[in-house]
Formats: C-alpha cells, sequence, structure tokens
C-alpha cells in the first residue's frame, strides 16, 4: 500500500516536488474549475538538480516536498524551463537557501528572470547559458535542452533526461487539474482538459508547436514519460498527446458546428436555435453554446476543432453585445487557423451588430462566408426558416471539411 505522504517517485532518483492548488479558478482569464498544479521536479544524483519551482506563496510547501528526500542546501543546479511567475515565483526563496547554485537557462530565460526579480539579488546568481542540444552530466544522468521559443513565451525550453526518457515539458502537454493523483493513468481520461489547455494557451503558437515537434525528430529522442508543470503526468501513452498536438497544431478539424451567442429578448436565440435545427436535419454535429452559460475557455475548447462557428448578437446601442465583444476580442487574441464563420442576430431601431461581428471575426482570421442574418425585432416564420436554410449550408460546409 502506498504511503501518500511519501515522496512521488517518477523514476529512481527523480521525484515530483511540486503543490496543488485546489481553491484557484481563474489563470489569465482562463477558467480552470478543477484548480491545477504547479510541478516542479529533483533529480538526485552525484548533482542534484531542481528542475522549475512554483508560485511564490507556495514556496514553503515547495521545500518540505524537497526535505522529505534531500537537505535542500545540498542542490547543485536549479533548472529554469520557463521565467512566468507560477514556475519561476519560489526561486528567490530557493536561492537564498542555494546561493552558489548554478541556474540553467537560455539566453532570454536568464534576462527575464533578472527582469522579473531584480529586487531579489538576480545580480548575484550563478548562471550557465543553454540552448538546444546543450548537455549537463549530473553523474549517471544526462540532461539534455532543448529550446520552445514562444511555447508560449520567448524564453522557454524543456528538459530531457536522456537515461530514462523524461520529457519534462513545462507548459507543454499539460492540463489544469488539480488532484491528490500524479499520474494520467490514475485518473482516466484526460485528453478533454488536455485539449482545453492547448486551446486556450497554445493555439496561437501552431507553427512552433510543428518546428518543435521536428526537431524532437531530429534530435532521436524516445519519450517514455511526460512531466508537464501543470497536471497529471503522462506515464501512459505519452504519444497520444504528442498526436493529440501534432493535429491541433496542423489545425485538423472534425465536421462540427458551433452557434455561439448572447441574446438580449430571445430574439437572438430564437434564431440560434432554429439555426441548429437545420443543421440536425442534416445529421451534423452541431453545438449550441450560449455565453451566458458556459465560460469562454470551455467554447474555445469546442473551436479548435469546429471548422464553421456562426456567432450571434443583438445590437445594443448600435454595436456588439458586451459579452459577445468579450469573447471576440479573447477570441481574436488566439488566432485560429482555417475556419469559417458567419454573424447573425437582431436589432430594434437601429442595428450594427452583425456587421460588426464580422469585422472581429475577419479581424480574428475567419473567413467570413456570407453576409451576416439579421432580423428586426421578433423573428416572424420567414425569418426563422431562413435561420434553418442558413443552418443547412453552414452543415454543409463542415461536412465538406472530412478528412481533411
Amino acid at each position: 500500500m502506498t504511503n501518500k505522504d511519501s515522496p512521488v517517485r517518477l523514476a529512481k532518483g527523480v521525484y515530483w516536488v511540486g503543490v496543488i492548488d485546489w481553491n484557484i479558478r481563474d489563470f489569465h482569464g482562463y477558467v480552470i474549475p478543477k484548480g491545477t498544479t504547479y510541478n516542479a521536479y529533483l533529480i538526485v544524483d552525484e548533482k542534484i538538480a531542481l528542475v522549475d519551482t512554483v508560485k511564490s506563496h507556495f514556496a514553503g510547501e515547495m521545500i518540505k516536498q524537497i526535505q522529505k528526500i534531500i537537505d535542500p542546501s545540498r542542490i547543485d543546479y536549479v533548472i529554469s524551463n520557463h521565467v512566468e511567475m507560477d514556475h519561476s515565483g519560489s526561486l528567490p526563496a530557493i536561492m537564498r537557501l542555494i546561493p552558489d547554485a548554478k541556474i540553467i537557462a537560455t539566453k532570454r530565460g536568464r534576462d527575464g528572470l533578472c527582469n522579473h526579480y531584480h529586487g531579489a539579488g538576480c545580480q548575484n546568481w550563478n548562471f550557465d547559458i543553454v540552448e538546444t542540444g546543450s548537455e549537463l552530466n549530473l553523474g549517471t544522468r544526462t540532461l539534455m535542452f532543448i529550446e520552445t521559443t514562444m511555447l508560449h513565451w520567448p524564453d522557454s525550453m524543456h528538459t530531457f533526461i536522456k537515461e530514462d526518457n523524461i520529457l519534462l515539458s513545462n507548459d507543454a502537454f499539460g492540463q489544469h487539474i488539480a488532484s491528490s493523483h500524479r499520474f494520467n493513468d490514475e485518473v482516466g481520461d484526460i485528453m478533454e482538459d488536455a485539449a482545453e489547455y492547448y486551446a486556450n494557451i497554445l493555439m496561437p503558437f501552431g507553427s512552433q508547436v510543428l518546428k518543435y515537434l521536428d526537431t524532437v525528430e531530429e534530435l532521436g529522442i524516445k519519450i517514455d514519460m511526460i512531466a508537464p508543470c501543470h497536471g497529471m503526468i503522462w506515464r501512459k501513452d505519452p504519444y497520444k498527446v504528442i498526436a493529440a498536438y501534432e493535429r491541433w497544431a496542423n489545425a485538423k478539424t472534425v465536421p462540427k458546428v458551433l452557434i455561439i451567442y448572447d441574446t438580449m429578448w430571445k430574439s437572438t436565440e430564437r434564431m440560434a436555435k432554429e439555426m441548429v435545427n437545420g443543421i440536425i436535419a442534416t445529421g451534423v454535429d452541431v453545438k449550441l453554446l450560449s455565453l451566458q452559460k458556459n465560460d469562454w475557455s470551455t467554447i474555445i475548447k469546442e473551436v479548435l476543432e469546429a471548422p464553421v462557428i456562426a456567432v450571434g448578437s443583438p445590437t445594443l446601442n448600435n454595436g456588439i453585445y458586451p459579452s459577445v465583444a468579450g469573447f471576440l476580442t479573447y477570441l481574436k487574441g488566439l488566432r485560429p487557423k482555417n475556419k469559417k464563420a458567419v454573424a447573425f442576430g437582431s436589432f430594434g431601431w437601429g442595428g450594427g451588430a452583425v456587421k460588426a461581428v464580422e469585422k472581429e471575426l475577419a479581424a480574428a482570421g475567419f473567413e467570413v462566408v456570407e453576409p451576416g442574418l439579421q432580423v428586426k425585432f421578433i423573428p416572424d416564420e420567414n425569418a426563422l426558416g431562413s435561420c434553418r436554410e442558413m443552418g443547412g449550408r453552414l452543415a454543409k460546409m463542415a461536412e465538406l471539411t472530412k478528412g481533411k
């Protein structure tokens, strides 16, 4: 029987020393109802390396995790895979315990750390700068470093433990899940969580993801385990998530239409539901996603593999309804690829929302495939019929993407 208070071991001498953040629900605008973890890793060999740290206010917990295994003062190296403060926040605390230890980072990583922690003595820290292919020997183990520029910051890199085939992947291949378990085979299927994570964090960087996967292949790396900095460690079938990243980075889709909308007096909602009826009649998959009932981050996960979307908004003050405008701003920042869209909505004495939605969709990189559908006040049967017909056309567009 496993003692839950004993150190979590990935391999002989390789340990998880992270923390669980049970209560966080917002991650820079990305809603994470399951919480998250900040995963740090300790490699104990002839030399000892700590790979990444945790948020600053969890520093004490991380140090206690390390103390279960070794005296933290014995650490020789701190590997900084990424500057962002959920991974580097405890670096000043750990460096106070090991002032002579070397920090391993990319050049951008060093510069970023010193920009963040110039008041914490960064000028006295001892840096070793690495790039793709650089190696660090700890004794019986060798660490290889792989720069992952813009996955998802300029400084990002991965650390590969060659003898164990363990990839310490920082912000790639993660999920936002708080759990008492550490490995993917202990919690069931987490691909939906991985998809939501990719969609909301890494979707804009598809070309960089593909470049990274090419680099891994060129280096001849065989991966038996992926240990990200958030969520579960991929101990079982790590290539499943690698294949998913390749598919997502190539903007592969499935025949599906999303109807995303908000409504003021239910007219836009009636239009949305009739569009759904038109799609259902064709047999194509469809999802109706109210912005009042669904978090943006959940909707973005659906956008990841949907080739066609329709966005509906009532007109308010000659413009887009605020919730729809906010969603479109969020969507625009993620820059989805190879997708088609239409706009629809209702208005009263003056329109404006539909044309403004079309403009925002185009700015987000969508192909706006036909003029938007507008209804004054309450949709009558003719208007509802037009909505059903539009739904049918969208379904055909989605169906044409099958196998692509």
